[in-house]
């Protein structure tokens, strides 16, 4: 579809008078070439526009103006550009920092006097060298990553994902050992991934058993461990190692929900492979990001601020239950009865250029028939990883 005409739609869709449509026009151009035309989804002749008019028909005309004040004034999306810099900055200014502190107890000075001598800045270097850095997820963008950081990270210290058989936990413990000295180790564990917006889902206890990404980690640990100890090989992670959890971009309700379940996983877990568990992000999102908090008896929202008001009003109204009888056992987990407000009712106006979470309000990325409700029409729609 040809720009011009998608604009002219959606003012036809809007009811726009020719000033409000010339006003509106200079935004749409502008939010459609710069970031959301981007949308990893979208293809030829259905890229941003096209999908407005869509979205915004499905809506009653009345209502179509709180439904494009949102998406202008509300809508975070986080671009490719956006996402590789908060990547590049992974190293320099979250591994580095904590390093070199780490260093510097070593040696008994300060975190600033670490590259003031030869035999500073080569502990560093080992001491890098002694990190290793799994992938969890195909978020986690280890090839950009990897790029980015060319020349200081070894090839042999990065894992795409965190399924490692045998045969690399042995060349992991090699190659070291070849470069270090015989008791090289990895001191420091990163596991990696591009975003959380509940941290509900890395390690939970549903009836009492551990699940989650940790816990699948934790238990290929272990069972390397074991094996590879019946072959007398060395097994290339120190006991009790430190473990970083690091999120490209993270809500701070993801946050603190993180530092609890990883506390609870520190009591739960029986002989865990790991000593002390640091949680850092590269982004992260404030708490009033979300535009509405949930009570979880009543399940009443309230919304952040005055003028989140209308969008959650039609969270509640253009919704379909189907979807939640969709996802109902992954929500049930989480609390929920209902999934108007997203994922763990995070009711986020998130978007990721290579997906929509659900922890985003479904007027974003649902589709549905409207079986049980309203049929939803996506505006950015989400590759559906649960069903």
């Amino acid at each position: 579809m040809i720009n011009q005409l998608a604009l002219n739609l959606v003012a036809d869709v809007m009811d726009w008078d020719n000033e409000e449509a010339t006003r509106e026009y200079g935004w749409l151009r502008l939010i459609s070439s710069m970031k959301y035309d981007g949308y990893s989804d979208f293809r030829a002749g259905v890229r941003f526009l096209e999908s407005l008019v869509s979205w915004l028909r499905h809506f009653e005309k009345a209502d179509r103006p709180a439904a494009y004040a949102f998406v202008k004034a509300r809508l975070v999306y986080i671009s490719t550009l956006e996402m590789q810099r908060v990547i590049e900055t992974f190293i320099p200014e979250i591994v580095t920092p904590y390093l070199r502190r780490s260093v510097a107890a070593e040696l008994a000075i300060k975190p600033y006097q670490v590259w003031q001598s030869a035999a500073g800045a080569e502990a560093y270097l080992r001491r890098l060298r002694r990190c290793l850095f799994v992938g969890l997820s195909d978020g986690s963008r280890i090839d950009v990553l990897r790029r980015a950081n060319a020349g200081r990270l070894s090839q042999e210290q990065v894992i795409p994902m965190m399924n490692v058989d045998d045969e690399k936990w042995k060349s992991l413990a090699g190659d070291l050992k070849d470069e270090l000295g015989a008791d090289a180790r990895f001191d420091d564990v990163y596991l990696i991934d591009d975003f959380t917006a509940s941290g509900t889902t890395f390690i939970r206890f549903p009836d009492g058993k551990p699940k989650g990404k940790l816990y699948k980690f934790e238990k290929i640990v272990q069972d390397a461990k074991t094996r590879l100890a019946e072959q007398k090989e060395d097994f290339p992670l120190a006991d009790g190692y430190t473990l970083h959890i690091h999120h490209y971009v993270s809500t701070r309700q993801a946050h603190d929900a993180l530092e609890e379940r990883v506390a609870e996983a520190n009591e739960k877990l029986e002989n865990k492979s790991f000593g002390e568990a640091i949680i850092t992000e590269g982004m992260l999102l404030p708490a009033d990001i979300r535009v509405a908090t949930i009570d979880k008896k009543t399940r009443k929202p309230t919304p952040t601020r005055p003028t989140d008001d209308p969008i959650v009003d039609l969270c509640g109204r253009y919704y379909d239950d189907d979807l939640f009888k969709r996802l109902e056992k992954h929500c049930r987990e989480a609390g929920q009865t209902d999934m108007k407000y997203g994922y763990a009712d995070c009711a986020l106006p998130l978007v990721l250029e290579h997906n929509t979470p659900n922890n985003a309000i479904p007027l974003l990325w649902a589709e549905t028939e409207g079986k049980l409700g309203t049929g939803m029409q996506p505006l950015f729609f989400r590759r559906d990883r649960h069903g």
